[in-house]
């Protein structure tokens, strides 16, 4: 079946929020959590991952993640790093992208993608940051549940758990 042929697809999301969902702040993640990398690496690598201009800036060197197929959502035409694909709309991504990539950012790429997706893999922020992007409340939506969830942990004082979640 086609990428975006059905809603709930295959596709995944990975993403890490605070407690009120929060998810970056001026173009960049809230904070870093090693363990929480590390998570997102073993998802991830050897993956296709979907994700915009804007969070491919904020990876070191501005360069797509390495061992991984990089898929950039960006309607800028002179756009085009080497080491990944562009795709100027959703209707391209639909025609290269596997139903089991990874949506990975940011915000405008998540709330796009998000219908399509059947898992989001969720790194919970137990503290409040000041964010100016959020990904969608999936506790307070009828289409998702949360189905496991690891922790919690604690980094430098900062409480998280990992949470899977699986559309209904």
């Amino acid at each position: 079946m086609a990428l975006f042929e059905r809603r709930g697809g295959d596709l995944r999301a990975v993403v890490a929020a605070d407690a009120r969902w929060g998810i970056g702040r001026e173009g960049d993640q809230l904070c870093h959590i090693p363990a929480d990398l590390k998570r997102f690496r073993a998802l991830t690598t050897g993956r296709a991952v979907i994700l915009g201009r804007r969070t491919l800036a904020t990876f070191p060197g501005g360069r797509p993640l390495p061992g991984r197929r990089n898929l950039i959502l960006s309607r800028d035409p002179a756009f085009a790093p080497e080491g990944a694909e562009v795709f100027r709309d959703l209707d391209a991504l639909r025609s290269a992208a596997p139903e089991d990539a990874f949506v990975i950012g940011g915000g405008t790429v998540y709330r796009q993608l998000l219908p399509w997706c059947s898992t989001a893999y969720v790194t919970r922020l137990e503290a409040a940051f000041p964010a100016d992007t959020y990904f969608p409340d999936l506790d307070a939506s009828p289409d998702w549940r949360r189905v496991e969830t690891e922790g919690p942990y604690e980094h430098q004082g900062l409480l998280f758990r990992c949470d899977i979640y699986r559309r209904r």
